[in-house]
């Protein structure tokens, strides 16, 4: 691979690529270089599934300042739909580095880096998943193109250990020779409310609304918990396919009364809010082998740590253990009566919930984006 020449945050132009359902790690990354003194930052943002903003954008700032900002309105029907991005915008400006939060929007920076219309390619990798679209032919698609972005980015990220040993193998591909930079999920730690308290007896839950992600245990829990009569509160904050049915299972029993169903919540300033508005996170992931959150960072596990929150999880993520022996965390088998039992122990132990309180916010202070960043940039070639 050609040796490129270093780029620098300060002073520098950036073209920044991601499609997702939630904020994190594109969004931190653009406030990151605006702070830093970049000179212009363009954040192309493509819809990603069907309950998700449907348009893609264009914002683009110039020395920290908001400049332009644009709609662009395509057909969304993912994946097929996918195949859109690369022309949504057409025209960009030449910049010094791209970012690319998939090997769509990777292979994209890959392109214009042959054409010089941008200096170094920065391949960002924010989940891994075994045979992501099944056995046929899109996943063998993907996979190709996931490997080439790979091999010819001038960096890589991955979320988690486990997605690039993972991906390594899936792909036959030595870590020694294609190296990658870990940068896990973070948050803004300073600068995001805290806990309400032991006393607010609320739960919270995070999350899109899809199988992989328990929810008929967090509701089983829920309503064990209401059949007992115990006192508490709970939020359900997130979209996704199931919301409607999630919507329907609480309004039509007395669950409503307890329960609150936000649905997705667009201003990430409201989910912080929402977070510290509770006592308890909840995060009872299924234990499906196949799950992408085997491999990946759930950026809600460090939401839950940056609020102070007590997590109660189940062993799936993997850093499970980690956030038990570190972060205050509690590691649960996958039904709803642990989860209920976990929740009742501490809602009655005010003295158990303030150590774990303390564990996680001790712990997510290791997660601050801006430190995270100015660790990491420097391995793929930008200097802060």
């Amino acid at each position: 691979m050609t040796q490129r020449r270093r780029s620098s945050v300060r002073d520098g132009s950036f073209v920044v690529v991601w499609a997702g359902v939630a904020e994190g790690p594109a969004q931190p990354l653009v406030r990151f270089l605006n702070e830093g003194g970049a000179r212009s930052v363009t954040f192309v943002s493509h819809p990603f599934s069907l309950d998700g903003p449907p348009t893609h954008t264009v914002v683009r700032y110039e020395r920290g300042v908001l400049t332009s900002q644009k709609s662009l309105h395509r057909p969304n029907r993912p994946p097929l739909t996918y195949a859109l991005d690369p022309i949504s915008p057409l025209r960009l400006s030449r910049a010094d580095v791209w970012v690319g939060f998939n090997c769509l929007a990777s292979a994209q920076g890959l392109v214009r880096r042959r054409f010089g219309r941008v200096n170094r390619v920065v391949h960002w990798n924010i989940d891994f998943t075994p045979r992501r679209f099944g056995g046929g032919a899109l996943t063998g698609i993907y996979e190709r193109l996931d490997r080439r972005c790979c091999v010819s980015a001038d960096g890589r990220v991955e979320l988690s250990r486990a997605a690039a040993e993972g991906r390594a193998e899936a792909y036959d591909m030595s870590l020694e020779d294609h190296p990658a930079v870990l940068v896990p999920m973070g948050s803004w730690t300073s600068a995001s409310p805290k806990s309400a308290g032991f006393a607010a007896r609320r739960v919270v839950f995070l999350g899109h609304m899809v199988e992989r992600m328990g929810l008929p245990t967090m509701l089983g829990a829920l309503r064990l918990l209401r059949d007992r009569g115990v006192d508490f509160r709970a939020d359900i904050l997130g979209g996704g396919p199931l919301l409607p049915a999630i919507r329907e299972r609480v309004a039509s029993s007395d669950l409503g009364k307890v329960v609150r169903v936000h649905g997705y919540v667009e201003d990430f300033a409201d989910v912080t809010r929402l977070l510290a508005g509770g006592s308890i996170a909840l995060a009872p992931y299924e234990e499906d082998e196949n799950s992408l959150s085997r491999f990946a960072d759930p950026g809600k596990l460090k939401n839950y740590l940056s609020a102070g929150l007590p997590i109660l999880l189940t062993d799936v993520p993997p850093n499970a253990r980690e956030l038990a022996e570190q972060g205050g965390a509690e590691v649960l088998a996958s039904t709803p009566e642990a989860f209920a039992a976990g929740i009742e122990r501490l809602l009655t132990d005010e003295r158990e919930w303030e150590r774990r309180h303390k564990l996680a916010l001790d712990y997510g202070r290791e997660f601050d984006w801006g430190s995270m960043f100015s660790r990491a940039l420097p391995s793929l070639g930008i200097d802060v």
